[in-house]
Formats: C-alpha cells, sequence, structure tokens
C-alpha cells in the first residue's frame, strides 16, 4: 500500500495546529482527541491500529492495536477520508503549548522512534508500533520509558513537543548529552543510552535530575525545551497549598485535569 502525499499547512506559534489537504479518496490518520475541524465531505472512521498496510486481516489489526497500547495510546486511530469530489480540508490542534514538526520519513531513511505521546497526525499508510530500547538502563531511567513509539514509511507524519524543538544532526560518533524529559525523537541509527550525572551534590542541588541522554550518531535527533512533565510540575508547585477553598479547587479541578489528561 503506498502513502498517501499530503499537502499541509502549520499555523500558529505557540498552539499550533496543521491543516491538511485532501485529494478524493485521499486518507490522513490522526492521534485520538486531535480533530479540530473538518470541511463537509471528510468521511470520518474508527479503527483498529493505524491502519497501514502491515495490518492485514483480524489478527494483523489486533497486534497493531496491542503495539499501541504498549506505548500508553488508545487501541483505536481514527482515519480521516476525502469522500468528496473535489479537495477538502481537515486539521489537527496541538495538546499544549509547544511546536508541531513536519517529519518526511523518506528522507529519515523511512523510520523515526518518538516519545509516545509525540505523534500528532500522519499519511494515511504510515505505520505506528513500538520500538524496545536496546538498554535496560533507557529504559528505567530515561524519563519517557522503556518502550517507545516507532514510525515507519515513506509519507508525512507530525510530531508534537513542548515549548521549542530544535533538530541536531548528529556525526558518526559524535555524542550529545540531554535531560531525558527534553527527548522528542531520533533516528533509529542514533545509540541512546542514560548515563548518571557522576555527582551526588549535582543530582542532589543541581534540579537537573539524576540521570541524563546519552546521545550517539550518526542520526538526526530533535529536542524539546519545555516537556510537559516540567511545565505540569511547575505548576503544580506555584499552586496554593491548602486545605478547602480556593487552592484545593485549583488542585482538584485544575491542576487534576492536568494531571489525569485527555484519555479520549
Amino acid at each position: 500500500m503506498a502513502m498517501d502525499v499530503i499537502d499541509y499547512k502549520i499555523f500558529g506559534s505557540e498552539m499550533q495546529f496543521v491543516e491538511i489537504e485532501l485529494d478524493p479518496d485521499e486518507a490522513a490518520i490522526g492521534e485520538a482527541g486531535s480533530l479540530m475541524y473538518m470541511e463537509d465531505g471528510v468521511d470520518m472512521d474508527t479503527i483498529f491500529g493505524d491502519g497501514s498496510a502491515q495490518q492485514s486481516g483480524f489478527f494483523g489489526k489486533l497486534l497493531g492495536a496491542g503495539k499501541r497500547v504498549l506505548t500508553g495510546e488508545s487501541l483505536f486511530t481514527t482515519v480521516y477520508t476525502n469522500k468528496g469530489s473535489g479537495k477538502k480540508k481537515v486539521a489537527f490542534a496541538s495538546p499544549y503549548p509547544g511546536k508541531l514538526l513536519p517529519m518526511d520519513l523518506k528522507k529519515l531513511g523511512g523510520s523515526l522512534i518518538c516519545q509516545k505521546d509525540a505523534f500528532l497526525c500522519a499519511a494515511k499508510g504510515v505505520s505506528l508500533s513500538i520500538a524496545f530500547q536496546k538498554k535496560l538502563g533507557a529504559g528505567f531511567f530515561g524519563g519517557e520509558g522503556f518502550i517507545m513509539q516507532k514510525l515507519e514509511g515513506d509519507g508525512m507524519a507530525f510530531v508534537h513537543a513542548g515549548g521549542t524543538m530544535h533538530q541536531r544532526n548528529l556525526a558518526p560518533g559524535e555524542v550529545l548529552r540531554v535531560d531525558t524529559g527534553c527527548l522528542v525523537a531520533m533516528q533509529p541509527s542514533v545509540d541512546y543510552d542514560i548515563q548518571y550525572v557522576g555527582k551526588i551534590k549535582t543530582a542532589l542541588f543541581g534540579g537537573e535530575g539524576l540521570f541524563f541522554a546519552t546521545l550517539r550518531g550518526p542520526g538526526t535527533v530533535i529536542i524539546q525545551s519545555l516537556p510537559f512533565s516540567r511545565l505540569a510540575s511547575r505548576i503544580f508547585a506555584s499552586a496554593p497549598q491548602g486545605a478547602g477553598g480556593a487552592a484545593s479547587g485549583l488542585l482538584g479541578g485544575g491542576a487534576g485535569s492536568i494531571f489525569g489528561g485527555d484519555d479520549d
């Protein structure tokens, strides 16, 4: 199954959304709860997994859905297909302040590994699966978990992260150390491991945690300036502490919805 070649436009600066233009019978897939709007003539259908060519038959679809559950995502993906006679548009919005980055998987060698909640939408045919970290240290202390998400295909995929995203192209053997939560995505050719900061004083009082990610090239790495976990912890720390009144309402309502997330 060939990937759909989609035309798109990204709007906004801090709270971005992407508008995708679909030709007749062309389709895009979106993460559950990411839809912003769609024009008349676009058909929306919820399916098991991601609807890629790898998921043929019932058991293939079941396996694809199971992989998404392992990455913390929904069993289902929504497919938006243009059933009209002309071009139609569908838009997907960022879940929190940050940036959208269009990723041409064909130019990246057909594969991209990203944190489990970075994927927003893609051309239909892009496969969403799991990527196990090779080293247990990366899994237990990496901040993003032992399992990351893997995007495969030769179409366009859109990745979202907090704050500003920065792309680095690492040469063979080049090493970059980053805060574990700031890692958004990387090519499979990049070696990823977790390293202890080395000094107890730095670990306890530096405010950067006990571990950081060590990335070794070659390959492309994408880093975010504001991980959602960091944003949420700052909001929680700034909330009034105490029982009852406005503080209780804030922690139980606003902050609760932040940490609870949107399970759609």
